[in-house]
């Protein structure tokens, strides 16, 4: 069997935008390609035909053998059927060996690939050559990533010599699924550029299909080959090819109109949510982005275009800005199979690197079947009589009611709703004369275990009901040096969303949370190790680092970490050199229910033993107040972190400013991943996971939002931190449903944060309410939902796995030991 270490040497562009994913083996080596699907034009025996042509494996002869020689006429060729269009990014070949009695292999080959079966294009690289080089001996296999990569269902191998000779091949394609359904694009040609003397070329190179009267058509090119150009349209990505290579790009003299029509055709009718174009903005040479665009879609074949066609402008101050970079035109969800789109000219030159889209799969449009002629079907016969038009009459008005009805009801059940979400007044349940005010698990409870159920507190009575909780008294210090406790300020307990979802007040959040229905047993003490008990004075007081309704959590020191032999110790610390803990504190005069709630997240955390997850070292539980030790990593938290720093590729040496690469960011991004599949596989759920809790190195925590610096992160009700709204999926926010499932959403989010150095908060553009708003738009699914958009640094690869994330049906979004295994395999190839 072939090693998996020949994968590993291969080198992807980091701006591809399926070449960094798309590297599985399609199946020739292991068997998943059947044998019909491999043919050949010829072969010197049964125990050498098409289908003993698998890499790696020893069937019949070893290896597929053609009948004649492959010199001079090359018309020999082995082909494989995919069934379908991938996306290929790499090949692989190797000779036969058949246990060191083979001697036949070919030093070189051609390529062919076709997407229909009919129209077969001869695959080149990005210097126009079609020989590929191949193999040097009968055993090793050798690798060939395909730059440009191509799109095709079939796939044929033509073997080469230079002189009369037997040869023998075995193969492997590399690829994945080609998603995005599109079959080709046509544009016009593009042109030349001359700048101080010089030519810059801005064609579409790449394009495998047809060209006449300045048109290309019934191809792909490099439009869509993921390759992003950079701010210079002059300096190119690819090594020893010309100026201008990464851009194709228009003058509006040379063509002699206004705008630039682009025309796509895809397998079937989709419907399309986002288009993202990749533009060029350098003033200095008279390049713009595009001033408005103009879409009309096509749902079929044999219907016509839509009408109106969808018209957006461009926004003066993205004229403005002289970065090249991808512009985001939301496409509304419409349906179409050929989608035309028309770019008004801002300058004199249009320059166009990559159009991608976000759309989905969806079935013929419903007036479809109008359009098909049909004939062997009944026809009803004619009925003039009164009595039939009466009854059809009523029937019908009877069913317009019942519509109106119908709709009548769902928008008032939704305003309803959709009211609740956006209430910030406070609400009181008023039983047996008390106020009953509900809380679970604390809020610095960063995980709510799912198998933990939900049981309500008794109502709040013996309280003043003006002031709704009683002033504390004076308490002691929970430790040596810890200042004493400030003086409770009343609380106003927001009843938020729907009546089964309970405020969660906490050690070290004021954070109102929903819960999510539980129905497994908890866990008891037998499930858990005791927790060790640590001494109260082995705690010294550095700071305190959050307050919440309820306590405290404080940075601490522990001088001796070594003479304390009941310590979880979760690292090696130099002997004499303290150890930094943090320290959640609960008030002594809090409830017996938030007590006793306490005390199980104490067992509950005792659970989480992970490298990037905070560990529970141990518990002050005997005498007052009670008190959990965890870890602190003294090097800050993440978002902190990447907020100072720029990407690696975007600062010059001698900026002298901290910098992080690519690799590194999805190295720690596969970390935080690593830890959330820990917790998911625990069935724990974070609700606020975002790059301001996780710790460096990468422990994933919570808190955030127990820190003044993080406030403005929340969402506010009367003034204090309530939600992480936009963290948060929309079923969270409208339903209070929190799953894994949200838990990924918020790693999204996470993810997209740290691709874009922690600059701006998501959705800056948008206030909190109109983020509560955009997550109805989700619920409504009429595509009007706003999406994250791609961050400049952000592979279209890996951005739609973030947009995969952020699906719709929680059902769809991806597992959290799918996201390791992706970022993981990216981090590797990163290196």
């Amino acid at each position: 069997m072939c090693s998996p270490v020949y994968l590993m040497v291969v080198s992807f562009p980091l701006t591809s935008t399926h070449a960094a994913q798309c590297r599985y083996a399609l199946g020739m080596e292991d068997g998943t390609i059947p044998d019909s699907d491999i043919t050949a034009s010829s072969a010197w025996s049964d125990s050498t035909e098409a289908k003993h042509g698998r890499l790696s494996t020893g069937a019949g002869d070893g290896a597929w053998c053609p009948l004649g020689a492959v010199f001079p006429s090359a018309s020999e060729y082995l082909q494989v059927d995919l069934r379908s269009l991938h996306f290929l990014a790499l090949v692989g070949t190797q000779g036969r060996h058949a246990d060191g009695h083979g001697q036949e292999f070919a030093r070189s080959y051609r390529l062919r690939y076709s997407r229909d079966g009919r129209s077969w294009i001869t695959w080149k690289d990005r210097w126009g050559q079609e020989v590929v080089s191949g193999n040097k001996n009968t055993y090793d296999v050798v690798l060939k990533d395909l730059g440009p990569p191509i799109v095709a269902r079939y796939v044929r191998f033509y073997p080469l010599a230079d002189r009369v000779m037997s040869v023998c091949l075995r193969v492997e394609l590399y690829g994945c699924l080609w998603n995005d359904g599109l079959l080709a694009y046509t544009a016009p040609v593009g042109h030349v550029m001359h700048l101080s003397g010089s030519p810059v070329y801005l064609n579409d190179s790449t394009y495998d299909g047809s060209t006449e009267a300045g048109v290309q058509f019934g191809g792909l090119g490099q439009l869509v080959d993921g390759v992003l150009g950079g701010d210079d349209f002059t300096e190119t990505k690819e090594l020893r090819v010309w100026p201008g290579y990464d851009y194709l790009g228009w003058s509006r003299e040379a063509l002699g109109q206004g705008s630039v029509q682009i025309e796509f055709h895809f397998q079937k009718t989709r419907s399309f949510h986002t288009m993202q174009v990749h533009s060029n903005n350098r003033h200095t040479q008279g390049v713009r982005v595009f001033r408005k665009v103009e879409c009309q879609f096509k749902p079929g074949l044999l219907l016509p275009w839509s009408s109106p066609p969808l018209l957006l402008a461009i926004p003066l101050e993205d004229l403005k800005d002289p970065s090249s970079r991808p512009i985001s035109i939301p496409l509304g969800g419409r349906p179409a199979q050929i989608l035309r789109c028309q770019f008004t000219f801002a300058d004199r030159w249009l320059l166009i690197s990559e159009i991608s889209f976000y759309s989905v799969s969806t079935p013929p449009p419903a007036d479809f079947a109008a359009t098909t002629p049909r004939s062997g079907l009944p026809v009803a016969k004619h009925d003039s009589s009164n009595t039939a038009i009466l009854i059809g009459c009523l029937v019908g008005i009877i069913l317009l009611l019942l519509a109106v009805i119908a709709v009548i009801l769902w928008r008032q059940y939704w305003k309803k709703i959709l009211g609740k979400v956006r209430r910030k007044d406070f609400q009181h349940d008023f039983q047996n004369g008390c106020y009953i005010l509900t809380f679970t698990v604390d809020a610095w409870a960063w995980f709510s275990l799912n198998s933990v159920p939900y049981t309500p507190p008794p109502p709040a009575c013996g309280m003043d009901m003006e002031k709704g909780f009683p002033s504390p008294t004076e308490e002691p210090p929970p430790y040596p040096g810890a200042p004493p406790y400030p003086a409770l300020s009343p609380p106003s307990v927001p009843h938020y969303a729907e009546a089964d979802i309970v405020s969660l007040q906490g050690v070290s959040g004021n954070n109102t949370y929903a819960v999510p229905a539980l129905s497994s047993p908890s866990p008891t003490a037998a499930d858990c190790s005791p927790l060790p008990d640590l001494p109260r004075q082995c705690l010294v007081f550095k700071e305190k680092l959050g307050e919440g309704q309820f306590g405290e959590v404080h940075l601490c020191e522990i001088e001796s970490p070594q003479d304390l032999p009941n310590l979880e110790f979760p690292f090696n610390v130099r002997k004499g050199r303290p150890l930094l803990v943090a320290v959640k504190i609960l008030r002594p005069d809090a409830s017996k229910n938030a007590r006793n709630d306490f005390l199980k997240e104490g067992k509950i955390l005792s659970r989480l033993k992970d490298p990037n997850i905070i560990r529970l070292l141990g518990v002050c539980v005997s005498s007052e107040p009670l008190c959990m030790v965890t870890e602190y990593m003294e090097c800050g938290d993440l978002n902190q972190y990447l907020s100072h720093r720029v990407l690696l590729d975007k600062t010059g040496p001698a900026h002298h400013a901290a910098t992080i690469s690519y690799p590194a960011l999805i190295s720690m991004a596969s970390q935080i991943a690593s830890g959330m599949k820990f917790l998911s596989s625990l069935n724990f759920v974070h609700r606020d996971l975002a790059t301001r809790n996780c710790l460096r190195p990468i422990k994933i925590a919570d808190f955030g939002m127990s820190r003044n610096l993080y406030a403005g992160d929340y969402y506010r009700i009367q003034g204090r931190a309530v939600l992480p709204i936009r963290w948060m999926a929309w079923e969270c926010i409208l339903m209070g449903k929190f799953t894994t499932a949200s838990d990924v959403w918020a790693f999204g989010v996470t993810l997209w944060e740290m691709l874009s150095v922690c600059q701006e908060q998501p959705y800056s553009s948008l206030t909190d309410e109109q983020v509560i708003d955009n997550a109805g738009e989700f619920f409504r699914d009429h595509g009007r939902q706003v999406y994250l958009s791609r961050p400049d640094i952000c592979p279209q690869g890996l951005y739609e796995l973030m947009l995969s994330c952020w699906n719709r049906d929680c059902k769809l979004r991806p597992s959290f030991a799918h996201i390791h295994s992706f970022l993981t395999e990216d981090a590797m190839n990163m290196v």
